[in-house]
């Protein structure tokens, strides 16, 4: 067992880690982090970019770690070296289920996508994980409007 968070890299993620750290330690089972990245490649360069500074798969990958990395020591200091920090390639939705389903996950976290006039919004990959993961989903509204 074990809590999956989904990390995009936007700032509303920093609470979804805070409280899916948090549930690991009530659940006392490990907390695995997700960031899924692109592996589509670009046909030519835009015009505004030369071909070299397209990226790579490779290069996408390395940056989505960086911004993980970067982004669980930012939430969690000391204790980010305990975080199964996972990368992986293709849409984020897929990848988060799919790590569910593996790690046997008793819990996913997902930051909200926005708080809206109508309150906050679940983006496409957060209602495919809501209809496809194996396991309760927690959605994290954005801490600039959650109440106590």
């Amino acid at each position: 067992m074990t809590v999956v968070v989904g990390v995009d890299g936007s700032p509303r993620c920093h609470r979804a880690v805070q409280i899916a750290a948090q549930e690991a330690g009530y659940r006392d089972v490990p907390l695995m982090a997700v960031m899924a990245y692109s592996t589509q490649g670009v046909l030519g360069a835009p015009a505004a970019r030369p071909l070299a500074t397209l990226r790579t798969s490779a290069d996408e990958r390395a940056v989505s770690e960086g911004i993980l990395g970067d982004m669980v020591r930012d939430v969690l200091g000391a204790q980010a070296g305990d975080v199964d920090q996972r990368v992986v390639p293709g849409v984020a939705g897929h990848a988060l289920v799919d790590a569910a389903r593996s790690a046997d996950a008793s819990l996913v976290v997902l930051a909200s996508r926005a708080n809206g006039a109508m309150g906050w919004k679940i983006g496409a990959s957060g209602w495919y994980v809501l209809r496809n993961t194996p396991c309760p989903v927690l959605v994290v509204p954005d801490g600039s409007s959650a109440r106590a």
